[in-house]
């Protein structure tokens, strides 16, 4: 059976599911149909047409290469296709946005024939997608003047690939649709147990919401065909949680258009709104898709004849509809008015969602567009010797004189390119900026790899420090899925120039380490800008940002990201954290005192917390950047003494050498150059030439917000608060509650150390409660199971060397073997703790999971509903969020403990301390 007849049993099983054939990626495939579309007696040759025309992927696939030669014998004759004319092929080259496609029309265009020449260059004249390797042949060209090289150097000149595009229509008519009350998750769009299918967009989306919503949502549109249908956020945030591509994809193929009739499954433009707005990592992955996010404020805090907001019995605000957006209500969008109407009413200004860099992203298709655009343009011009035509919206730039430099502020401004000379840039401004670490996941990478195939990119920026690909989300269970993913997945990174957690070649050691906290070693430098494809991208050195799979491809590929410079918010603590207190209970209290300071307003939705920590390390550190993301921050920066900063930077050096030692630096020695970058940062730090980043004393803040550590004299819990009668006060991350509320009667079913919010103390912390309730006891009994996972491996050697892990070990009654790793996600718990392999684990959800309808207490950051625990018939699942050692005591006692019990476990241990800067000093 050869590899067609493989393909089409694939399809038969594919239609079982209610599904097309899937795209084809792989050359020889694709040169399979093609041999049966040159045999005109072939059986199978009108479907290999259709297939060959409707259903190869573009960019740099092989099948894209294969294509894209057959095209070219086309045009030049040297193959006869009656179906397939030289016009028609010139037309399906220009859908094929580059890579191979690029190549050809260039070997055309510079080629003898004029005719054939000129044809190519208008169709190249479309294209963006270029690289150096292109531009040069053109430039080449012209030193010998060739006019048709001249012609597409002038139109990049003028842009005309962006000035001949159809303008953004004046009025957009959309249909709405509640996808749910309160924040919606991208897990709601994008679940994460489904992880594995995101690359196979048309399978994908069948998990999108429900079957009952994607019904609804067909309905919909079978009433108004001529409107666009907008997923609404009630009384909530859109896309909380994560930057999740898929999740704005699925939105985009059940609520978008076709980007290209010879692309399947590849959907722009959807539109999405919330009450409170959208996500800033959600609306950044929006923006990639050309689509449109509103802001609706169509609820607001109810106000007395004074002013004064009037709350409900638990002190919640009340709150009142401004105006509907019930389903099926049909509203317009005014994209040059910038307005939202109900017929002839005005309903808002969204002003907001209509920049001119938004409204180029949505004339363009996406933002990769006008990023490769605005690149080529410049190329064009230089080439020529002139100047580009001014087409494009120029960056945004707001200077205040006498105003100082928040910290983050300072890193754009040091980053920035393509700014004015000289120019000192505040928040509000709109730039480009150099990144210098990217980090990539292994449930986001397939799609990041599609992406960097579909912008014909085939290597790591030069400009780009160090970059990472990981295996921690697929870490738990080496199952078929991974099987079938990972090692495609690595190999294709490893090639790219990324340094990868599982070896191709098998030359090293498998590493399935959490991204965030190698992200968080291999940052050597706090003036340092990261893009990651997780939203806990959030290091405690640099500034960082999570992002979509898109996002990351386009750093990865140009080594610059885009966006305006972010407002920060101030957070310093006043006080003294008491001795049984532990710093995740700070990180809480903070979430908490801020809503309580500001009237349950979250200033830090969309800002940069500016956090001045500056005497925890970055290991300890890290786990209030991490929390950050649930706190809706965009970012976060740690504001660090130098000592502390230069005692960071060493970790951060002794565990990339360990990287080094284990095999896992590639030809160009990246992790060697961090290490020296390393040195020659912690060398100006202690000469005083450059001491650590601090913000100006005159930076203005959005808000400035004081912990209060005096007042934390209790563990504190998040809690999903799964039966708030309020639907939309439901797995927020907001609720945040003392340990006494609990009594000592809430039952606990599971608990689970691990995830990015653990560090190595946290571990020694487990092993020194287990010695201390032992000796108290007399013995450790485990009334619920407890599940250890350890971010990294660095940090188990690290224990294994310091004696932590033996004890681990001897109360466990399951440890993880590299050698025999699990081929199925575990369904079943007994009380006992189990030693997982280093990974994600039950925070990402997308293989281990508690059972239905448990009570989780867990250390990691996810509780929305369905993520670590899905509900059971007649009883909710809930994930509640503590520290390490309630976690640990919880499991012991099969219950969440009271006071006198938390005190007595913890007396002695070395808990996460905090001191503030102001009484170091």
């Amino acid at each position: 059976m050869n590899i067609y007849q493989d393909y089409l049993k694939e399809i038969e099983e594919r239609k079982n599911l209610g599904l097309h054939p899937k795209p084809i990626d792989g050359a020889e495939l694709l040169g399979e149909i093609i041999a049966q579309i040159k045999d005109t007696a072939n059986q199978y040759r009108e479907d290999s047409l259709k297939f060959f025309i409707y259903n190869t992927l573009p960019g740099t696939t092989s099948a894209a290469g294969v294509k894209a030669r057959f095209l070219k014998e086309i045009i030049l004759g040297e193959s006869i296709v009656e179906e397939i004319t030289p016009a028609y092929a010139f037309e399906l080259l220009s859908h094929m946005k580059g890579g191979p496609s690029i190549e050809v029309l260039l070997d055309l265009a510079l080629g003898e024939d004029t005719s054939i020449a000129k044809q190519a260059g208008e169709v190249l004249k479309t294209q963006v997608f270029l690289y150096d390797a292109d531009t040069d042949r053109l430039k080449e060209a012209f030193k010998n003047d060739n006019q048709v090289a001249k012609d597409i150097l002038e139109s990049y000149a003028k842009a005309e690939f962006f000035t001949n595009l159809p303008e953004v229509p004046e009025e957009i008519q959309v249909v709405t649709f509640i996808a749910g009350e309160g924040d919606i998750s991208t897990d709601l769009l994008s679940p994460g147990n489904q992880a594995h299918s995101r690359s196979d967009r048309e399978l994908h989306g069948l998990c999108m919401i429900t079957p009952q919503a994607q019904s609804e949502i067909r309905s919909l549109q079978a009433q108004h065909p001529d409107k666009s249908v907008m997923l609404i956020a009630e009384k909530g945030t859109m896309g909380v949680g994560s930057s999740r591509m898929s999740g704005v994809n699925n939105v985009a193929l059940w609520t978008g258009k076709q980007a290209s009739k010879y692309v399947p499954f590849v959907n722009i433009a959807p539109i999405v709104g919330g009450t409170n707005g959208i996500s800033p990592i959600f609306l950044t992955t929006v923006d990639v898709t050309g689509g449109i996010g509103l802001d609706l404020k169509n609820w607001v805090k109810k106000v007395d004849t004074e002013g004064n907001v009037i709350r409900n019995e638990n002190g919640d605000p009340i709150l009142e509809e401004v105006y509907s957006v019930a389903t099926g209500t049909v509203l317009t969008i005014n994209t040059k008015k910038k307005k939202l109407y109900n017929g002839d009413q005005e309903l808002i200004d969204i002003s907001k969602a209509f920049t001119p860099q938004k409204m180029e992203f949505i004339k363009a298709g996406g933002s990769y567009a006008i990023v490769f655009g605005k690149k080529i343009q410049t190329v064009a011009a230089r080439i020529l010797g002139i100047e580009p035509t001014p087409v494009f919206a120029p960056s945004k730039e707001i200077s205040i004189e006498g105003q100082g430099l928040t910290a983050v502020e300072k890193i754009f401004n040091k980053n920035a390119v393509g700014t004015t000379p000289g120019k000192i840039l505040h928040a509000g401004s709109d730039v480009r900026v150099e990144v210098n670490i990217v980090g990539s996941q292994d449930t986001t990478g397939l799609m990041t790899a599609q992406e960097l195939e579909s912008m014909a990119a085939t290597v790591i920026s030069p400009i780009v420090d160090g970059a990472y690909q990981s295996g921690c989300h697929t870490a738990s269970v080496w199952d078929k899925k991974a099987q079938a993913n990972i090692p495609k997945l690595m190999k294709f990174m490893n090639d790219f120039g990324l340094i990868t957690a599982r070896d191709p070649k098998g030359e090293y050691h498998s590493m399935t380490d959490v991204i965030h906290k190698v992200l968080n070693d291999i940052t050597i430098d706090e003036w340092a800008i990261i893009i990651g494809g997780d939203s806990h991208t959030r290091m405690s050195k640099g500034v960082a940002f999570g992002a979509d799979s898109g996002t990351v491809a386009l750093a990865l590929a140009t080594g610059e990201a885009s966006m305006p410079i972010p407002e920060s918010v101030k957070v310093t603590f006043k006080g003294e954290m008491k001795d049984h207190m532990d710093f995740r209970d700070v990180v809480h209290a903070t979430q908490a005192q801020m809503l309580q300071q500001f009237g349950g307003e979250n200033v830090f939705q969309g800002r940069i917390i500016e956090v001045h920590i500056g005497t925890l390390p970055a290991d300890q550190a890290f786990t209030f950047t991490d929390w950050t993301a649930e706190m809706k921050a965009k970012a976060s920066i740690c504001i660090s003494e130098d000592d502390v900063l230069i005692q960071s930077l060493e970790i951060a050096k002794a565990r990339i050498q360990i990287m080094i030692d284990k095999g896992m630096d590639n030809s160009r020695q990246v992790l060697q150059g961090l290490i020296n970058k390393a040195d020659k940062r912690i060398a100006e730090i202690k000469s005083g030439e450059k001491p650590a980043l601090m913000p100006d004393e005159n930076a203005k803040y959005y808000a400035e917000v004081v912990i209060d550590l005096d007042v934390i004299v209790e563990p504190m819990i998040a809690d999903p608060d799964v039966h708030n009668k309020d639907i939309s006060k439901r797995y927020t991350h907001d609720t945040i509650r003392a340990l006494s509320y609990y009594g000592d009667d809430k039952k606990v079913d599971l608990g689970f150390v691990g995830s990015c919010m653990v560090h190595k103390g946290d571990l020694k912390i487990v092993s020194q409660m287990l010695k201390n309730l032992e000796q108290q006891q007399g013995k450790v009994e485990f009334h619920a199971p407890l599940v250890v996972a350890a971010p990294t491996y660095n940090i188990i050697e690290e224990l294994k060397t310091e004696g932590d892990w033996d004890v681990l070990q001897k109360y466990s009654g399951f440890e993880f073997d590299d050698n025999a790793p699990k081929v199925a996600a575990r369904t079943e718990y007994e009380n006992m703790m189990y030693l997982e392999r280093p990974g994600c684990n039950l925070c990402m959800g997308n293989q281990e999971k508690a059972a239905k309808g448990d009570t989780v207490l867990a250390t990691s950051t996810r509780l929305f509903q369905g993520r670590v625990v899905e509900d059971a018939e007649g009883k909710k699942g809930e994930s509640l969020l503590a520290s390490t050692p309630v976690v640990v005591l919880s499991a012991i006692l099969g219950r969440i403990p009271n006071m006198d019990e938390y005190k007595s476990a913890v007396e002695g241990i070395n808990l996460t301390k905090f001191v503030p800067l102001s009484l170091k000093r």
